[in-house]
């Protein structure tokens, strides 16, 4: 009821005039970062009875740079001694005291959260552990002959006799059929080896996980609660737009059109992840410095002398992207571990790059109740917001293994470089040669991440703009995927702190933070599709001969979707260059003060931010409900009512997005009320993706006046509400016109000539 209570004064408030432009400070920086008293600690605050009240301390607010330069100082040195804090209390203008409390509550806070996290983890291992005991106890009480299939005679041999003999004659023929394929395919014997061990490394458990029940048991067991954004009621399972995916994934690799054999996939495995390994090392002769002496170039030499396994012959026109990039993030290396490994949360974890993914095969699910020797084959659509760069579709085989102490691997590789690259699929154009990270779990519940990607594409498929973004590896790069990952990590970190109590009804509760930020997560979802016409939703690409090389035109029926309401929707896009500084783009863009400039909806006046959801330390990483009272009825005829914007902005080391669409106001009090369902809730987003240029001496400089960037600019509109009507001219000569004037708009906006 008190929620209940909580969404109708929010709805009700909407409609004052007092509401409008009230900005919720952000209770992640209230409660642990700049809140602070002038005085002394709790401990100095116990007085008896009879001593007076002593006066009320004087309560301080630190600004935001003074947080920034605090939070940037607490990543390198969470524990600063008495000098540092001095230099850090004179360079920021605070008192020792004041500098010493905001350490000491900025751990605190962080342990809170550790514990909170690691009490949720264990809980569920245990729970999964004892559904694991159940189940085995069933199993040892059945036992089955290896001979007959049927159940065995109790008293004939012991248990455990019984076991051992069936787990050496499954190793024997594994073995056999390992050494004849290795005589067929790889051109080497190996009838020489001892022992099916030695075809493995240590505790890769793929040795006893494969082959039992035909695709090596259940992954499901005895695994810790894994990190991602699990925003509904718990459960992600598979989206439609996945299933969709599997269903009509032009890769050309799907159910029994994969002939490769499951001991020859194993091979492929163990060979990716001793290959992975050493490419992570840290000054090893296979990395290079660059001319500018900043980034590492892969020694392509050396690379083809210590795995010749790999290479082979690299198709025509496609050229070599190798990156290397290192980050620490607030995660354990087993959440890390789970997240990777469970598809659906890893296409969440990295919602911006993963269009789309599904599983094909598991051929092991991990031993011991952990994820060491999981083997997994997969399909994954890799995508770069921009309409000039094409999706990357590969199948994928992906293992895991625990490597040693504390440190975890993930390796991908794409099956297809074991085929002769004329036999390759044509719509392949991207080869992923073994690539993935090297997790080490660190103090305090960090994780030291070491990613490497490496990948052959064709560059004949890429418009001439885009080319230098993607050669230098900042366009599908390791260091775009560290930046991402910390980007949600912090995110996770925010969610898991309960906003406090407070009178304010502009305070969402945590269930419909959760609400409003799944909303958002579908909104982007719609907005991606939109720009990389990926195949998680069918869209047709219309060819008209009047528009230019780097706009694209898209029509879309939406029928059957529960999602969405039917129509017939249009979706526009192109890329263009700027001189401006990426940051200086994001930050206008994202101002609702100056939407008037560019955002012909708001009919030249400001917006107004009513909610705000943050998502990280960056003020502009948030989710906020913005109020305008003109709109345009070209655009929405339909609607009818004050209109509210969803907006989502967000900004990282490898790029900036601001994605925005209309909602009706009564739509989301319904959500609100009804506890937290969004599925009703019509969106059709449009925004922003501002990325680095790819020149090395603009693509780092960001809040000067001499950087540049790549503006990647995308509108959806609802044509006809009638799935079955046909698109007409005028309904693309108003789509293309919204874009070309929001274009210029822009350009206008930022001195851009």
């Amino acid at each position: 009821m008190e929620g209940r209570n909580e969404m109708g004064m929010m709805g009700e408030s909407f409609d004052t005039s007092n509401l409008l432009g009230r900005i919720r400070d952000d209770d992640y920086e209230s409660r642990s970062e700049s809140d602070n008293f002038d005085g002394g600690s709790g401990d100095e605050q116990d007085v008896g009875d009879d001593q007076p009240q002593r006066k009320k301390k004087k309560y301080h607010r630190h600004t935001p740079q003074q947080i920034q330069d605090l939070e940037a100082f607490f990543k390198e040195c969470p524990h600063p001694d008495e000098k540092q804090r001095t230099d850090l209390s004179k360079r920021l203008g605070l008192e020792n005291k004041q500098v010493k409390f905001w350490f000491q509550n900025r751990r605190t806070q962080m342990k809170t959260q550790l514990e909170r996290h690691e009490n949720m983890v264990l809980k569920q291992e245990n729970d999964k552990l004892r559904a694991e005991n159940g189940v085995m106890k069933e199993a040892l009480a059945n036992p089955i002959c290896n001979n007959c299939g049927g159940p065995a005679i109790p008293g004939q041999i012991s248990l455990e006799e019984h076991q051992t003999r069936i787990e050496n004659a499954r190793l024997k023929d594994e073995l056999n059929r390992i050494c004849t394929l290795a005589n067929k395919f790889l051109g080497r014997s190996l009838s020489s080896l001892a022992s099916p061990m030695s075809l493995t490394p240590p505790n890769s458990g793929l040795d006893l996980a494969i082959g039992r029940n035909g695709i090596g048991g259940s992954s499901n067991f005895g695994m810790p609660v894994p990190i991602g954004f699990d925003l509904g009621d718990g459960a992600l399972g598979s989206s439609p737009a996945m299933a969709s995916m599997g269903a009509r994934a032009p890769l050309g690799m799907m159910g029994n059109e994969i002939h490769l054999d499951r001991s020859m996939l194993i091979d492929i495995a163990i060979n990716a992840m001793d290959e992975l390994v050493k490419m992570a090392r840290q000054d090893n002769p296979l990395w290079i410095k660059s001319s500018d002496g900043r980034n590492e170039v892969l020694n392509c030499d050396e690379y083809a002398r210590m795995f010749p396994t790999f290479v082979g012959t690299k198709p025509a026109g496609y050229v070599i992207e190798a990156t290397r990039a290192t980050g620490v993030v607030l995660a354990s290396s087993l959440g890390l571990v789970e997240t990777f490994m469970d598809v659906d949360r890893w296409q969440e974890m990295f919602s911006s790059m993963v269009a789309g993914a599904c599983t094909l095969d598991v051929l092991s699910g991990g031993t011991n109740g952990t994820r060491n020797g999981a083997l997994q084959l997969m399909l994954a659509e890799l995508q770069l917001l921009s309409p000039l760069v094409p999706t990357r579709q590969m199948t994928l085989l992906r293992f895991c293994k625990h490597h040693a102490e504390g440190v975890w691997v993930v390796v991908d590789v794409s099956i297809d470089i074991m085929r002769n690259a004329s036999n390759s699929h044509p719509s392949m154009s991207c080869r992923r040669l073994p690539s993935g990270c090297v997790i080490q779990d660190m103090p305090n519940g960090l994780s030291k991440i070491t990613w490497v990607e490496h990948s052959q594409y064709d560059e004949s498929v890429i418009h001439q703009l885009c080319r230098p973004l993607v050669s230098s590896g900042i366009g599908f790069g390791a260091q775009r995927w560290i930046a991402s990952l910390l980007r949600q990590c912090e995110c996770l970190a925010i969610l898991m702190t309960p906003p406090g109590p407070s009178d304010d009804p502009t305070v969402l509760s945590q269930s419909n933070r959760r609400s409003v930020l799944k909303l958002a997560q579908r909104m982007n979802e719609y907005f991606c599709s939109g720009i990389c016409a990926s195949s998680a939703r069918k869209w047709d690409v219309l060819h008209i001969g009047s528009l230019a090389d780097d706009m694209k035109i898209m029509a879309r029926k939406i029928v059957d979707d529960p999602n969405e309401a039917p129509g017939y929707v249009l979706s526009a896009s192109t890329c263009i260059w700027l001189p401006v500084p990426r940051q200086r783009v994001f930050d206008f863009l994202r101002n609702e003060q100056l939407r008037g400039e560019w955002d012909m909806l708001s009919k030249g006046g400001p917006m107004k931010e009513m909610l705000h959801v943050p998502k990280g330390q960056d003020h502009g990483n948030c989710v906020s409900i913005l109020h305008v009272s003109a709109f345009n009825n070209l655009y929405y005829a339909n609607n009818e009512g004050n209109v509210l914007y969803l907006q989502e902005s967000w900004t990282d080391a490898s790029g900036s997005m601001v994605v925005y669409s209309p909602i009706n106001m009564q739509s989301l009090n319904m959500m609100m009320m009804n506890s937290g369902d969004s599925s009703f809730v019509s969106l059709r987003p449009s925004g922003f993706a501002i990325l680095p240029d790819g020149h090395s001496n603009n693509s780092d400089n960001n809040d000067g006046g001499g950087g540049s960037c790549l503006l990647t600019v995308g509108l959806q509109m609802l044509q006809n509400d009638n799935p079955s009507a046909k698109f007409t001219l005028e309904s693309v000569q108003t789509v293309n016109s919204l874009l070309s004037c929001t274009v210029q708009k822009v350009k206008e906006a930022l001195g851009v000539s």
